[in-house]
């Protein structure tokens, strides 16, 4: 019974395996690609200069939900803005106290969007959610989580990824990446990609 159980395990992995897609490796030749413009997320650090009225700077954390509280500005929606929509909306509010303000909105620390992150879980040294940046890498994503565990399933990880409103899983080689140093098993990762590290069976 166990030798019998053992082996439908080993067909429904392999069944499992061969269901995923594998993504092309990083083509050095192809046009870099444009990361689409940066929107403002939950843990976000924001610095607000207000031109020609100092006593209106502050820096702000964006809160859990989304707000921000200025001087004058009590709750503010700055989740989900790029940095130039929430200096219009600020000048808006600040326009009731001052004659034709003019804001500038510097992003300090980065958190961004759940859709503008790489979240790395699983057998990852510091699994974690990273924001996406342009011509992002499946090694740059391991190398921001500090590699893999001791106990990682390198090549048995799964990318999930949002395509055309479909959720579809890709087979993934870390092990080849990282202790092999194959190239081939480098890919493009785009904002919103989940990466999966499963742990080796003892």
């Amino acid at each position: 019974m166990m030798i019998r159980a053992l082996a439908l395990l080993a067909v429904c992995l392999v069944a499992a395996c061969a269901s995923k897609s594998t993504l092309p490796p990083v083509n050095s030749n192809a046009p870099a690609l444009d990361a689409p413009l940066y929107r403002i997320g939950p843990g976000d650090s924001l610095n607000i200069f207000v031109w020609r009225n100092p006593d209106l700077a502050s820096n702000a954390l964006v809160r859990p939900d989304g707000r921000i509280t200025l001087p004058l500005i009590d709750d503010l929606e700055a989740a989900g803005k790029t940095p130039t929509e929430l200096a219009r909306d600020i000048e808006g509010a600040l326009s009731v106290f001052v004659q034709d303000p003019l804001v500038t909105v510097m992003v300090t620390g980065f958190v961004g969007t759940f859709e503008q992150q790489v979240r790395v879980v699983g057998a990852a040294v510091n699994p974690s959610a990273i924001p996406y940046r342009a011509n992002m890498t499946l090694l740059d994503v391991m190398i921001a989580v500090g590699g893999l565990t001791e106990f990682a399933a390198g090549n048995r990880a799964t990318l999930v990824r949002w395509v055309d409103g479909e959720q579809k899983e890709y087979r993934v080689r870390l092990d080849s990446l990282l202790k092999s140093g194959n190239i081939k098993a480098n890919t493009m990762v785009l904002p919103g990609d989940i990466l999966i590290i499963p742990e080796t069976f003892l």
